[in-house]
């Protein structure tokens, strides 16, 4: 694969691990807050109980589903990315072109 490519895949691919990142560390402190926010409320032992299996069942399903998303994109990028930069390249493209025309129209291009 071209050097220039493999450059802008691994960039996006980079970013989207972070971002994926970012959101699973916000969940955690989100649900963290709102169940101590919660239970400091609550004296039912039972629903403190309750409370913590609903809020770990959350945690651990939406991290473990996060962590094996980023796996498949790691172990797949070359296609994933590679799908997007052809199509924004395209898209840049026609941009370009239509920009070029100066007349505001539009006509696909045929394949």
């Amino acid at each position: 694969m071209e050097h220039a490519i493999r450059k802008r895949i691994d960039r996006m691919f980079s970013r989207d691990k972070r971002m994926a990142q970012i959101a699973l560390l916000l969940l955690w402190a989100t649900v963290g807050y709102v169940y101590f926010a919660v239970t400091s409320q609550t004296a039912d032992a039972a629903v403190r109980l309750a409370l913590s299996i609903g809020a770990g069942a959350v945690l651990v399903f939406n991290s473990a589903s996060i962590i094996a998303m980023i796996r498949h994109y790691r172990e797949d990028k070359d296609h994933i990315y590679g799908l997007d930069i052809r199509h924004l390249d395209a898209n840049r493209a026609a941009k370009a072109e239509l920009a070029g025309r100066g007349d505001g129209s539009f006509s696909p291009a045929a394949d």
